[in-house]
């Protein structure tokens, strides 16, 4: 049974490790210009930068997997506290009209296009989610949604990696373009915010942005962002049921079953109770520092698995269809903004 795993030594050593990675991510994060990367990308980074010395990581390959696998579930869980739904519907039906929109065709549109240069269904997949969502926290989210069979779960870990990674500089890039081309667009503060949150991959990337033009703008885009995030219970449930129905029996190990995202419904009742519940602002705090320090570990422990050469053969058709998505998506949102906001 995979639970012994937790009573090794070799589990306690990557539990470590990860953490460590985690609060170096996060203290890395609060600092100017890193802080539009992120504290899970950073932690992606230093689990990947671990592999330098092949001896810390080459005996913990399975720690390492357990980990990325439960703290993942774990860390999304606790990220519903961020969620305060009053908040999510006082910003109006506009609002969310706008992130249905831009999950919905953003997903699509960066899917079809991954696949229309030749890129695995699964990889197109999770870029797709990753740039239409939440970045590096949906990549995460909608993976155990593919369902792969055990000799294709290597590749599987490295296409969450690549499609993080992929998000993570796409997400950066358009950050800075935004906040440079932001005295070309002649934008309310309100109307900022919204391309802010509707267009960027990850809520650091719309928070810095957001931040560039002031309080409103920035709240603006936190609640557009949220939003969107909120659209991944949603998502990940479709994604699952797609994805078993167009993929053959003979790729898929097991028995078939209704692909239902159990720890979405616990994203989702979090949310709930962070909303209805009425904790104090320093323990919602607590709850949501939790979430992002269990997710960085786990992003830690999938970097330490990482394959480098294929990442590097495999990457670019993926990123050009990121970015061509990604330039198409903030152009919509500059339109909807200018006209809806």
């Amino acid at each position: 049974m995979r639970l012994k795993i937790i009573f090794t030594p070799k589990f306690w050593v990557t539990i470590i490790i990860t953490f460590i990675c985690t609060m170096i991510g996060t203290y890395l994060a609060g600092m100017p210009y890193l802080n539009i990367i992120g504290s899970l990308v950073l932690a992606l980074i230093f689990g990947m930068l671990l592999q330098v010395q092949p001896k810390i990581t080459r005996g913990l390959k399975a720690e390492a997997g357990f980990i990325s696998n439960k703290f993942l579930r774990l860390g999304i869980i606790l990220l519903g506290f961020k969620l305060n739904l009053n908040t999510l519907m006082s910003s109006g039906i506009k609002t969310i009209l706008l992130a249905i929109l831009v999950v919905l065709g953003t997903i699509t549109g960066t899917y079809l296009l991954n696949r229309k240069l030749g890129v695995n269904k699964e990889l197109s997949i999770l870029t797709a989610s990753g740039t239409g969502i939440c970045g590096a926290a949906a990549v995460m989210g909608i993976s155990p949604q593919i369902k792969v069979s055990s000799d294709k779960q290597a590749q599987k870990e490295e296409d969450q990696v690549l499609a993080v990674a992929i998000v993570a500089i796409m997400g950066t890039v358009f950050t800075l373009i935004e906040i440079a081309i932001k005295p070309l667009l002649h934008m309310a503060p309100d109307q900022f915010g919204v391309m802010a949150g509707g267009s960027l991959h990850e809520i650091a990337h719309a928070v810095a942005t957001g931040s560039s033009d002031g309080p409103v703008a920035l709240n603006i885009a936190i609640i557009t962002k949220l939003s969107r995030v909120l659209m991944l219970a949603p998502a990940a449930l479709i994604i699952g049921i797609w994805y078993q129905k167009t993929t053959t029996n003979g790729e898929v190990s097991g028995k078939r079953k209704l692909p239902i995202p159990w720890f979405m419904a616990g994203f989702i009742l979090t949310s709930i109770i962070g909303t209805y519940a009425h904790f104090s602002a320093g323990l919602l705090s607590i709850l949501v520092n939790a979430a992002y320090i269990f997710l960085g570990m786990a992003m830690a422990a999938l970097g330490m698995t990482v394959n480098f050469k294929v990442l590097l053969n495999r990457g670019v058709k993926p990123l050009v269809a990121s970015f061509t998505s990604s330039v198409i998506l903030l152009v919509f949102v500059i339109i909807v903004s200018k006209i809806f906001f």
